[in-house]
């Protein structure tokens, strides 16, 4: 439209100023990019009241959708969703631009659901350009960040350093800040592979970092700092894919926004397209490898989204999926999802014309890899500071994650420290029992990472009550109250939301009938005539064949009212048992950290649910008590339960047995 070209226009003259010019000016933050780290890092500094300047090397790749257009996905949709809640930026442009969505999970519980959208390009960067534009106390300017400037730490705190600004590429006059926020994505010493050709990059298209800035991180500030890899795959011209030859996936019916503040999306919806590998793929992908230098190294790449490469050489013999995904309304190009791949771009289209529906298909954009510096973050405060360095925070895979809403939630949670810390007030950490952001932050600083980290709902000990849809009641209110980053409209909306929802729930609870009762009322419930018991309208909403709308039209009167939220009544009253159940389980095995675990258990046999990786772990180790597994670096709380739990029943059944 008009008004978004004006916009823009409008933006690209603020960020068009003079270093010289900004330079006079003091700052409470500094955020260095503009990725997903980067926007929720400026935002929430801004928001939280410090006077903030974002420094990126491309104004019009701030907001880009760098890999794959699509937000969300099983322990990623929660991600978003808090960062929703904390008044972050990404789900609201996520229902701006969503274009395919879709619930992942729906066959489980609601606690495990993941939201998930595909996304426009375009009217995601757009969205998070005017948003940046509209907040208040945010300056944005394009440069390239040479170096930190680095000066003695204050004595009354700790740390051996302490960050006062930066320095600009090709500019003598500093700019100074109280807080700096690195969040450099893929770009710190990013270089880019395409079969046996490497060139300096953090995406195509865009140079890396200075070498300045990796140099002040290793040798100045003294960091541990080791190196990973990632990939994407080549973009296929849409007009030449075969899609009868392909599996048709429409979007939800009915789209579920990821923003607590809307009630619909605004794109129309687009379906996706599922194929499959073939013989063929494995065989080019063998046949290539002499021609890939990428894939040779062993810098270690993503294991939950790796290049074909890595699936065929790990899983010999199986056919993979392949989504082709559209990357927007008007787009003539699909992203072909599970394809990533870094060989030479004549081998790449051999390959992909293997596939029965890309056997004409034309490549827009070859495949390739990644390389960067990360940070390893166990050197990082649960405020994301860098523990020996004041005034330093880090965010996004400069801490060895991977994936948008990592990146997004950690830069949100950065950018609040920041800011809190340049106006002289106590930084803040969320615990991993109140938040997914929680257990990722915790996750990094107190186990670290040895490759990519990715979210899951395995992670999270406590996901029967970090659920999507109770995102605001956890955080919303605690973002205003005690952290300062959400405003006034949205607060007072998850009040009434609240207040709302306990209303319902004390109706719920004060409907007392007996199961006699409850049978008139309800004829078509399969409720069990062999006792009369009094059950509540909480216990009766908890069968499955029960929702809060058949209870409204038995009880009118009582529970219209509430219809509004018939939905998160219903998610409420199936896990507030589970919950409890939950917490008495978590506090039995902190007790119990001195429980043996049997030498001979066969981990990757055992039947709980355990990730591959965990397995390997656990093999590998063989820890002797619960507490030694607890300390292993990948090993989730998550999984300790499940552990816990088989020690103990296979304890039980053996006393039984004798």
């Amino acid at each position: 439209s008009l008004l978004k070209a004006l916009q823009l226009l409008s933006f690209l003259s603020l960020v068009s100023r003079r270093a010289s010019h900004l330079a006079r000016q003091r700052y409470d933050v500094i955020v260095v990019g503009g990725g997903h780290a980067g926007t929720e890092a400026a935002a929430a500094a801004a928001r939280v009241g410090a006077k903030t300047l974002m420094v990126s090397q491309k104004i019009q790749t701030i907001g880009a959708l760098s890999c794959n257009p699509s937000l969300g996905g099983v322990g990623k949709g929660q991600l978003v969703k808090e960062v929703d809640a904390l008044d972050g930026l990404c789900g609201r442009a996520g229902d701006y631009a969503g274009i395919h969505f879709s619930i992942l999970n729906r066959s489980k519980g609601p606690a495990v659901w993941g939201p998930r959208a595909q996304l426009d390009r375009q009217r995601y960067r757009e969205f998070i350009q005017s948003e940046l534009l509209s907040t208040p106390g945010l300056t944005v300017l394009e440069g390239s960040v040479e170096e930190l400037l680095v000066s003695d730490p204050n004595p009354e705190e700790s740390g051996q350093h302490r960050v006062t600004g930066i320095r600009l590429a090709n500019e003598v006059h500093p700019i100074s800040a109280a807080s700096v926020v690195l969040t450099t994505g893929t770009f710190l010493s990013g270089s880019l592979f395409m079969g046996q050709t490497e060139s300096p990059g953090g995406r195509i298209g865009d140079a890396p970092s200075s070498p300045g800035l990796s140099q002040t991180l290793r040798e100045t500030l003294g960091l541990r700092v080791g190196r990973l890899r990632t990939g994407t795959p080549p973009r296929i011209v849409k007009e030449s894919v075969d899609f009868s030859l392909a599996k048709i996936h429409p979007p939800d019916s009915h789209p579920t926004p990821f923003s607590f503040l809307n009630t619909r999306t605004h794109c129309k919806q687009l379906p996706c397209y599922l194929t499959y590998t073939t013989p063929g793929v494995e065989r080019v992908v063998r046949e290539s490898l002499h021609l890939n230098c990428h894939i040779q190294q062993d810098t270690k790449g993503p294991r939950y989204c790796p290049s074909i490469e890595s699936r065929v050489l790990r899983f010999p013999g199986r056919q993979h999926q392949v989504w082709l995904e559209p990357e927007g309304v008007t787009s003539d190009l699909l992203y072909p999802q599970g394809l990533s791949m870094t060989m030479p771009p004549d081998v790449q289209l051999r390959l992909i014309r293997e596939i029965p529906a890309l056997h004409r298909a034309e490549i827009h954009t070859p495949g390739y890899g990644v390389q960067y510096d990360f940070v390893c973050p166990t050197q990082l405060s649960p405020a994301l500071q860098v523990k020996s360095t004041q005034g330093l925070f880090l965010a996004g895979q400069i801490n060895g994650t991977t994936g948008y809403e990592e990146a997004a939630a950690q830069g949100l949670w950065a950018g609040v420290n920041a800011a809190r810390l340049a106006l002289s007030m106590p930084t803040v950490a969320l615990s991993r029992t109140e938040s997914y952001i929680g257990v990722l932050i915790d996750d990094l600083v107190s186990r670290g990472v040895t490759e990519p980290y990715r979210m899951f709902t395995s992670r999270a000990e406590y996901r029967t009550s970090l659920r999507p849809d109770n995102a605001d009641l956890r955080l919303t209110l605690k973002g205003f109250e005690e952290v300062g980053c959400v405003s006034s409209s949205r607060y007072q909306e998850a009040v009434r939301v609240r207040d709302r929802l306990q209303d319902a729930l004390t109706a719920l609870q004060a409907l007392a009938l007996s199961t006699r009762n409850w049978r008139k009322r309800l004829p078509d419930v399969g409720m069990s005539e062999a006792k009369n018991t009094m059950l509540t309208g909480m216990e009766v909403l908890q069968y499955n064949d029960v929702s809060f709308e058949t209870l409204a039209s038995a009880f009118p009167e009582i529970l219209s009212p509430h219809v509004e939220f018939s939905q998160r009544l219903k998610i409420e009253a199936v896990y507030r048992p589970h919950c409890h159940l939950q917490k008495k389980e978590i506090e039995r095995i902190q007790k119990e950290e001195n429980m043996s675990l049997p030498q001979d258990i066969d981990y990757f046999s055992l039947s709980v649910s355990l990730s591959q990786e965990v397995r390997e772990i656990l093999d590998k180790v063989r820890p002797t008590t619960l507490g030694a597994a607890t300390r292993l670096q990948g090993i989730t709380p998550a999984a300790i339960v499940h552990l816990f739990n088989y020690v103990r029943h296979t304890g039980q059944k053996g006393k039984r047995a004798m």
